[in-house]
């Protein structure tokens, strides 16, 4: 069972701890190239406001966005702008995020995400939160994967092997960092490849921040992932 409010409160701290590291860049710094293919630090900041206004969409009964196109435009849009109006907007935009979930009365409600995607509405926040701390490293200013919460990286871990568990492009494989497992991929009488490593970095590799070269295989080749 998802505590939601205990993910709020979650995502509150994790924005916090963002918008005080990124408080200490300069304008300039915002222009810069992000670890995303891409995308600027600009790009990042964008995207988490953007994010946030949709989720209230979500809870609110609107389609997430408008469309893949506008949702596009709109981070290209936002993503020039100087630091104090990223700041100011990724800030404002969290607030009202929290302030719409406090206003929630029906956290079991099935609720519709992006390109058809269901979900409970307790679920809601910690998609927040991995927005939120996924996209602080991928703004590479010194915020790392090994820095992330321990809960956090437990539950994304868990949430992504759910993810591609049944994909029939993922071949079976046992993950695991020496003291807890995940099982994934397509279902399959074959034995599943054992893949062994620390918790970042089976974090990095299911969430395509890290190719998997730290990990070490048994059985077979490390599973290709498909993209998020």
């Amino acid at each position: 069972m998802m505590d939601h409010a205990r993910d709020l409160a979650s995502v509150q701290d994790a924005t916090e701890r963002l918008l005080t590291a990124v408080g200490k860049m300069d304008n300039a710094a915002v222009t810069d190239q992000s670890r995303l293919p891409g995308w600027t630090r600009g790009h990042i900041l964008a995207h988490l406001a953007r994010n946030a206004d949709a989720l209230v969409n979500v809870f609110e009964g609107r389609p997430m966005y408008v469309s893949a196109e506008a949702r596009d435009a709109d981070i290209e849009r936002d993503a020039p702008r100087p630091l104090d109006v990223q700041l100011t907007d990724v800030r404002d935009t969290a607030a009202r995020f929290q302030r719409t979930a406090a206003e929630l009365a029906d956290w079991s409600r099935t609720v519709e995400l992006r390109n058809g995607v269901t979900d409970s509405a307790s679920r809601v926040p910690f998609r927040r939160w991995v927005e939120v701390e996924l996209h602080h490293v991928d703004l590479g200013i010194g915020h790392e994967l090994e820095d992330l919460p321990a809960e956090f990286v437990e539950r994304e871990i868990e949430f992504l092997a759910q993810r591609f568990s049944g994909h029939p492009d993922v071949p079976p494989a046992r993950l695991t960092d020496g003291t807890h497992a995940w099982d994934t991929g397509r279902e399959t009488d074959q034995p599943a490849v054992t893949v062994t490593g620390a918790r970042a970095d089976l974090l990095g590799w299911l969430a395509g921040r890290r190719d998997g070269s730290a990990l070490a295989v048994a059985g077979g080749a490390l599973p290709a992932l498909p993209p998020l």
